[in-house]
């Protein structure tokens, strides 16, 4: 008997998005693929589960190009990628036409391995992707997105396990996103799959808990062959167990990798030198973090939350927020915490924390899971949450996709001449105003992906320390009082920051006006300009939003009649979007807001007179 242990690499993917929010530049992979792919892991994971986004939204990048440059420089390494199931790389889900495009597209720009999970565990949103990647003739990854709850037991991961394997899956993957995994229950999940199923088990652990190596080996033991590693200066904490320790505890027993440990060293010898590019982005979370026990969340959400928490000035606050994550997910039904369903509590987790008051504001994603838009939830929801999201809208029993109408046609329509090929539209059907963003700027000639702080000498950490939110200055004598309440998007070519003096708010538009100002030359520099103030919010009919974030669309234009509790605006923070409704009946007098404006807590958004 075969007893030898395969590793798929997650450094291209995972670990960067566990550790640094997914900024990884294409530019700072290529260099080492030729000694990656010199390697002969089973697997190299590189694309997915945010890149896509990440490539779109800050770095500029096609992400369709770097799997491209990705599969000709790893010739002879099996490429992998995450997939969500039904809802693709997005957050909502995709009609079976869309789902079956954007598979066979990646298929052919070089993916092998596409590992199909769902957020819910419900198996009707994995079938259209199985059948699709069969159908591409690549490799169909069947998932368990592991969690643990009062619904979630052995029995039904095996029965998950089997209907996987009847689908058509060509091997299985027990994804413990969180780091919930323990080495004991390991060993009686693995051994309980292996007995149940005849198809090679992969596991995926994050080392949060600081258990993920025990619970390699005691799944090694058990009967699993592929492990899920990263090398070792992007690994731990809410990453992966290093490559190169697993390599060498394995060495000379009968579960050898046969990896070259030295050549493994040498790669990750790079990777550290790569690291410290990116240290803007290191999360104060990506150690050893035990609380991942009771809150859940899972690696990649962990640095990204705490990014998200830092640009709302509420990095403090994330000890409650890890409290009301549990909250949040037992009045949702106990859904594993992956992505959409991580970003979907998390964020609804923040909104009752800086609201001050739980589900005062409820996003559009909350409502349509609690509608049943994302598919089955584990157990029942609170009934009494569902009805104040909802009310009495029609509940969603089937399969979510099964509403949904052919979308490609209408989707190339839209895009227009704005696409050049088919990845395109689908770069825009995944995140349509990011991708639409993205290729106007494209045809502008004016892709500029954010900035990377300069490193100081003999270290990781920044030039100067961080810009402080609130501060005193004396101009010509008179003293003001000055609050940040907000920023744009870091890396755009205009970007606009929010401020009060002494209680009135500000708003400061920075642009860009060439290339050569990043180095602070004698051609550059930059030119502010007061955009225009908004009115504090200081009446009943004075609509603002909870939290800091951009203008999505607006409902309403001046003149309207609207009645208390009808929406106005969407806006969007963490990726989440949220309606802002008219706390009374009246007639919109003024809109202080366009779309794609940022906006912060203390303005006037629109303003409502009364009736009567």
């Amino acid at each position: 008997m075969n007893n030898r242990v395969h590793v798929t690499d997650v450094i291209l993917r995972d670990a960067h998005q566990s550790l640094i929010a997914t900024r990884m530049r294409t530019e700072d992979m290529i260099p080492i693929c030729g000694k990656l792919n010199a390697i002969g892991y089973w697997s190299l994971e590189c694309w997915g589960g945010a890149t896509f986004d990440a490539c779109l939204r800050f770095l500029k990048e096609d992400p369709w190009e770097r799997l491209r440059q990705l599969k000709a420089v790893l010739p002879d390494t099996r490429l992998q990628m995450l997939l969500r199931g039904q809802n693709l790389l997005g957050y909502r889900h995709y009609s079976d036409d869309v789902v079956r495009a954007f598979i066979h597209k990646a298929a052919a720009n070089g993916m092998d391995v596409f590992r199909i999970f769902d957020a819910l565990n419900d198996l009707r949103n994995l079938r259209t992707a199985i059948e699709a990647t069969r159908e591409a003739g690549k490799h169909a990854q069947g998932t368990i997105s592991y969690t643990v709850s009062p619904v979630h037991n052995l029995s039904g991961y095996v029965a998950m396990a089997r209907e996987l394997a009847a689908m058509g899956s060509d091997s299985i993957c027990i994804k413990d996103m969180a780091g919930l995994l323990t080495p004991y229950i390991t060993a009686e999940l693995v051994k309980a799959l292996r007995d149940a199923v005849d198809l090679p088990l992969h596991l995926h652990c994050h080392a949060t808990a600081g258990l993920a190596e025990m619970c390699h080996l005691k799944a090694i033991e058990n009967g699993c062959t592929h492990i899920d590693t990263a090398i070792s200066s992007f690994a731990g904490g809410t990453s992966h167990p290093p490559t190169e320790s697993m390599v060498a505890a394995l060495r000379e027993t009968p579960y050898d990798t046969g990896l070259d440990l030295e050549a493994i060293q040498e790669i990750g010898l790079y990777f550290c030198s790569v690291r410290k590019k990116y240290h803007q982005f290191e999360s104060d979370y990506t150690g050893i973090d035990t609380r991942v026990q009771v809150s859940q969340v899972p690696g990649g959400m962990i640095s990204n939350l705490a990014n998200q928490l830092r640009e709302q000035n509420a990095l403090g606050r994330m000890s409650e927020v890890l409290a009301e994550i549990p909250k949040v997910r037992k009045d949702l039904g106990y859904p594993p915490l992956v992505t959409p369903t991580s970003q979907i509590v998390g964020t609804q987790a923040v909104m009752n924390v800086l609201t001050g008051k739980r589900y005062q504001s409820i996003t559009n994603e909350v409502k349509r899971y609690l509608q049943g838009g994302y598919g089955k939830a584990p157990a029942a929801v609170d009934h009494t949450l569902q009805q104040q999201a909802i009310g009495n809208q029609e509940l969603i029993e089937c399969r979510p996709a099964d509403l949904l109408k052919p979308e490609m046609d209408r989707l190339r329509s839209e895009v227009g001449d704005l696409a050049k090929c088919e990845e395109d539209v689908l770069s825009v059907a995944m995140f349509p105003e990011v991708g639409r963003q993205f290729l106007e700027q494209r045809a502008a000639g004016t892709l500029i992906p954010e900035p990377l702080e300069p490193i100081s000498a003999g270290d990781a950490a920044p030039v100067c320390g961080p810009t402080p939110t609130e501060f005193n200055i004396t101009l010509h004598g008179e003293s003001y009082h000055v609050k940040m309440t907000g920023a744009g998007h870091k890396g755009a070519r205009e970007r606009n920051f929010y401020f009060t003096v002494d209680g009135i708010p500000q708003e400061l538009l920075v642009e860009t006006l060439d290339e050569v100002m990043l180095g602070g030359g004698a051609e550059g520099g930059v030119k502010a300009s007061i955009q225009g103030k908004r009115p504090r919010p200081t009446a009943v009919g004075h609509i603002s939003t909870d939290m800091p974030g951009n203008i999505v669309d607006v409902l309403v234009k001046e003149g309207d009649h609207v009645d208390a509790g009808q929406a106005i605006l969407i806006t969007e923070a963490m990726k989440m979007e949220t309606e802002i409704q008219s706390h009374i009946s009246g007639v919109v007098k003024a809109i202080y807001v366009k779309k794609g404006d940022v906006v912060s807590p203390d303005e006037t958004l629109v303003e409502i007179v009364p009736e009567g």
